[in-house]
């Protein structure tokens, strides 16, 4: 049962990398490459978006608490399983780490993407990435990626879909738990 799942996982993961793939690759000509992408043990490399809310949120450089880095879409599958799990997460341990989930809002629309956020009870900031330079800048080639960035705005790890168990062990490594 858990192998058909985890294959199944995979699957859906794959599809939405051909279909992110395929939706970029649309309306673009020459796009030059962007530099490498982060790895783990480098800085974050930073941007600035604007959020559903209207303000202004930077990512890069140190900060007070550690950042989970989320890049999702609405029509994406394995973000709607992974929201509920981001939330609840984010309920529990909000206090102790910051968790931005940056929407592809240049191939997903607005109105999808508010909808997302109200289906799913979404109260982290979610910051709008309507041109797409800031997943050029991550290297984002399938969704959801996460990117676990530590107060001095380096890079610890790279996710992609978690078991919940799993990501919840994840934020405790973040935020110095068990």
């Amino acid at each position: 049962m858990k192998r058909t799942l985890a294959v199944l996982a995979a699957v859906l993961v794959l599809a939405g990398l051909a279909v992110y793939q395929h939706i970029t690759s649309q309306d673009k000509q020459a796009a030059l490459p962007a530099e490498t992408a982060p790895k783990a043990g480098y800085l974050a490399p930073p941007f600035e978006l604007g959020t559903l809310e209207g303000t202004n949120l930077r990512v890069g450089g140190a900060r007070e608490k550690p950042l989970l880095l989320n890049f999702w879409a609405s029509w994406c599958w394995p973000c709607e399983q992974e929201a509920p799990d981001l939330q609840r997460l984010y309920a529990k341990y909000g206090d102790k780490f910051d968790l931005y989930a940056v929407n592809l809002t240049a191939n997903d629309k607005l109105a999808d993407a508010e909808s997302f956020v109200k289906r799913f009870g979404l109260s982290f900031p979610i910051l709008l990435d309507k041109e797409g330079k800031a997943g050029d800048l991550y290297g984002i080639r399938f969704i959801p990626t996460s990117f676990l960035i530590d107060k001095n705005g380096v890079v610890q790890e790279i996710i992609h879909l978690q078991e919940p168990k799993e990501l919840e062990k994840t934020i405790q490594r973040l935020i110095g738990g068990k």
